[in-house]
């Protein structure tokens, strides 16, 4: 069984000290959905609702929220990234909205943090623009999708 990292040998938390690990590239990407009726979908595809643009408001959103992970969880370390992507699809068949955040960075430390944080946001704020038309809609399936690089080496949900 692998031991927690954020645990020193007395079991106290601690951030992980990664000074002498070297840099590489690394990669993640996240997602979540939200669900909603197919009326508030409309609106929020074809741009109607009265707070503004829903979707690119999210990703705004999702990348300022990548840059601030380690303010909002206590053990992430602070990272320069290369780059953060939101992407965000509207499903009918659900109905509701796929949100996928990419994080990417040279470093000593993952990005799947960031991912799950930008996914996460990118999330919360479709729900608080869209809230005064739909109060049901609900954030489901936030999960990591991939991660490239690092110790561990690759892994992909399948």
């Amino acid at each position: 069984m692998k031991e927690l990292t954020h645990l020193d040998d007395e079991g106290r938390v601690r951030m992980v000290n990664v000074g002498n690990k070297p840099d590489s590239s690394r990669l993640a990407g996240a997602e979540g959905v939200i669900t909603m009726s197919p009326e508030t979908l409309e609106i929020i595809v074809v741009g109607s609702l009265k707070k503004g643009d829903v979707m690119a408001a999210a990703r705004i959103a999702g990348i300022m929220a990548a840059k601030r992970t380690p303010e909002l969880i206590p053990l992430c370390h602070p990272l320069v990234l290369n780059e953060v992507r939101i992407d965000i699809e509207p499903d009918r068949s659900i109905p509701g909205l796929r949100v996928t955040a990419w994080a990417e960075a040279s470093g000593k430390t993952g990005v799947e943090m960031e991912a799950l944080t930008a996914a996460t946001v990118a999330l919360l704020t479709i729900y608080d623009m869209a809230k005064s038309v739909e109060r049901g809609m609900e954030i489901t399936g936030v999960r990591l999708v991939e991660k490239r690089g690092g110790k561990t080496g690759d892994w992909k949900r399948t």
